[in-house]
């Protein structure tokens, strides 16, 4: 078996997708394990990324449909979680409207990061480093921040706190660890990313929304495909079994490799 089927059986992506089924699918895998877990429903972040759109699309018919059987009050809190002023804040606010999210909370990070960056960049002067926090490492804060307020909320509110990481991610391993990869279920993991675009179309995510470049939101300017130099078409094409340039499937395949102590299980002895 080629590197390329090891990653795709490894993953679970399909190479092409029924999107009714796939909804239908993954709305009860979470009515399923809210039951399971006896919480009041799920909290999702939501970015104003796709991602984050579609999984929150799912969330709310999931609670949605429980409240009508179960007869009480399922909930989907949707948290907007900015750094300071966040240029597309609107887009957040626009997939909880799309939505109809009765529950929706914007809690700023920007004090709470600062002060760990400052914390962070005093224990460096204490053991003889004079430096700055750099900026990749204060994005991982960010994101490590984020769930920590998530996981906050969702514990006095008996909540799940619902991930949007996806294949096309996974495969890169582009999400922090134990920062946006730290949830508790994740309903896209086995979508490429070009197949959550099209669950996207058919849940109502906004056309804005739909057509704007992905990004992590970690800093100023960063896109994901900027950053990884590597497209989510040859990205989903990859992971559907198709032929890619063999640079880019060389570099995937690294980055597939390098990542790998994110996708597994922490190693012990």
């Amino acid at each position: 078996m080629s590197m390329q089927h090891e990653i795709i059986a490894k993953l679970g992506v399909q190479p092409t997708i029924d999107v009714d089924q796939e909804i239908r699918k993954r709305v009860d895998f979470l009515k399923d394990y809210i039951l399971q877990a006896g919480v009041k429903g799920l909290l999702i972040a939501i970015s104003g990324g796709l991602d984050s759109a579609v999984a929150a699309g799912l969330c709310k018919i999931a609670t949605d449909e429980l409240t009508e059987e179960k007869k009480c009050e399922y909930i989907t809190v949707g948290v907007f979680q900015p750094y300071g002023v966040q240029a597309d804040i609107e887009h957040s606010y626009a997939t909880a409207n799309a939505f109809h999210l009765k529950h929706q909370v914007e809690t700023n990070i920007e004090e709470a990061v600062d002060e760990i960056a400052l914390n962070t960049e005093y224990a460096m002067k204490q053991m003889g480093v004079h430096k700055h926090i750099s900026r990749e490492g204060k994005g991982n804060v960010k994101a490590r921040t984020r769930m920590v307020v998530q996981y906050a909320i969702a514990f006095d509110l008996n909540l799940l706190v619902v991930g949007t990481d996806h294949a096309s991610e996974a495969i890169t391993g582009f999400y922090t660890k134990w920062g946006d990869g730290a949830v508790d279920i994740t309903p896209l993991s086995t979508l490429n990313k070009r197949q959550v675009r099209l669950v996207g179309e058919k849940l109502g995510v906004p056309q804005s929304i739909l057509d704007k470049a992905p990004t992590a939101g970690l800093w100023e300017g960063q896109t994901d495909e900027g950053e990884l130099g590597i497209s989510y078409e040859h990205n989903s094409d990859y992971l559907e079994g198709k032929t890619i340039p063999a640079d880019v499937q060389e570099k995937l395949e690294k980055q597939y490799l390098r990542t790998a102590h994110k996708r597994n299980a922490i190693p012990g002895i």
